[in-house]
């Protein structure tokens, strides 16, 4: 077997391999083996049939798809693993050079290798200060939100309707005094305010009385979904046969009592401003490692593959479709709900896939620069992290690491020691 490469523009990659002829015969044999059973000549019996009698029969060609099938992923996979030198970072695509019986089986696999970096500044990078404190503002909107949630919902019998208000009811459409289809409800729940009607309908129920008649002109959008209704005027007679509105909680001590363990309005509140904050700051770590890695990778220079944001991009789609399928819900059904399919799909996923790429290069490549190691220690470290996340005794778990596993983790470790090197020494304007 022999490997001959021919490097291409923007790091692609021919690889031509060539497989002896007797490699070659023994996987047509193989494929012999593995479809006999399926062959019928007159005379034999189904798997008895002579090597030699197929051949006559079918041509000489009959089991060279699967010889090649058998022969190719075998092959490439040995000679990347003999030149490591080769890093290949998309799928191959793959091309029949020469196939016949008696002669050295070739073919070609084309490929993107891994792009070098060149790095420019990525110690003292300039960012935006990233605001992480937590206002009273802050607070209140999270009081609120708790406000909503224990509400009280009841019945108005004695005013009109007001903005916000919860109603149920009747209405029929008409156009030039004619009612027209789909214009009529009875029962209708409906939230004023919520625009959940055409633009002006809520508007003019503010100020009906209960179990009165009320007429509401308003106007067709355009664009409206109905062909025969677009831009037309109508008039609608409603009547509101319920009201009804939120009761919001007092905020005092009771409340706080009810809503969290504490006792008092202000231990509760001091207790959201600490989950804020550590929020915030959470919140505010990433932006910063985020503004730091776009100027860093601004002033990078490398030149990324498109097969290698392929690859990547497929691997984004896979990874999404297994969090779809984890909610209960498959690709196809994603696909008929957003209107999207996969080639659309996977050209969303590009840009996410072009920034992974140009961030894992260039903190590979900062790893490289600043000479970074992984001590014993922070190996373990990681590992008991992973450890508390799965709920596994650690032992359990560096029984399940192979040599594999453990080289991605160690270089993980020491990509995140690369993030926190460069973020510390970012400058905020």
């Amino acid at each position: 077997m022999s490997l001959q490469v021919e490097n291409k523009e923007k790091n692609m990659a021919v690889l031509t391999i060539e497989v002896s002829a007797e490699e070659f015969d023994k996987a047509i044999q193989a494929a012999y083996q593995k479809n006999k059973n399926k062959m019928s000549v007159p005379g034999f019996r189904k798997g008895k049939v002579p090597y030699q009698m197929i051949e006559r029969m079918y041509g000489a060609g009959v089991f060279y798809e699967d010889a090649a099938n058998i022969l190719i992923p075998e092959a490439y996979d040995k000679e990347l693993e003999e030149h490591k030198e080769l890093e290949v970072v998309s799928r191959p695509k793959v091309d029949v050079v020469q196939i016949e019986k008696g002669k050295p089986f070739i073919f070609t696999a084309e490929v993107a290798l891994k792009p070098s970096v060149e790095l420019g500044k990525y110690k003292g990078v300039k960012i935006d200060k990233i605001d992480d404190a937590v206002s009273d503002e802050d607070v209140q909107k999270e009081i609120d939100k708790e406000r909503e949630n224990n509400a009280r919902t009841i019945s108005i019998e004695d005013r009109p309707v007001k903005d916000q208000d919860m109603t149920v009811i009747d209405f029929e459409g008409f156009v030039d005094d004619v009612p027209f289809e789909g214009g009529k409800g009875e029962n209708y729940p409906l939230t004023i305010g919520s625009g959940a009607f055409i633009p002006g309908f809520e508007d003019q129920l503010i100020g009906a009385k209960l179990n009165e008649e009320t007429e509401v002109k308003v106007t067709f959008p355009e664009d409206y979904h109905a062909e025969n209704l677009k831009g037309k005027d109508a008039l609608f007679k409603v009547t509101v046969k319920e009201i009804k509105e939120k009761e919001l909680p007092e905020v005092d001590d009771e409340f706080a009592s009810e809503v969290s363990e504490f006792d008092t309005l202000e231990e509760y509140k001091e207790d959201i401003r600490k989950k804020l904050s550590e929020q915030k700051e959470k919140e505010a770590k990433a932006k910063k490692e985020d503004a730091v890695m776009e100027a860093v990778i601004a002033d990078a220079k490398m030149e990324i593959p498109d097969a290698m944001i392929e690859t990547q991009a497929e691997q984004l789609a896979n990874d999404y479709a297994g969090r779809l399928m984890q909610q209960g819900l498959s690709l196809e059904q994603y696909f008929q709900f957003t209107g999207l399919d996969m080639p659309k799909f996977l050209e969303q996923m590009k840009p996410t896939a072009l920034k992974r790429i140009q961030s894992r290069l260039v903190l590979e490549e900062i790893v490289k620069a600043e000479k970074i190691e992984v001590s014993d220690e922070e190996y373990e470290a990681e590992l008991q992290k992973m450890a508390d996340a799965y709920k596994m005794e650690i032992d359990k778990l560096k029984e399940a690491f192979g040599d594999t596993e453990k080289e991605t983790l160690t270089e993980d470790v020491a990509i995140q020691k690369a993030v926190d090197l460069i973020v510390s020494e970012a400058k905020e304007k």
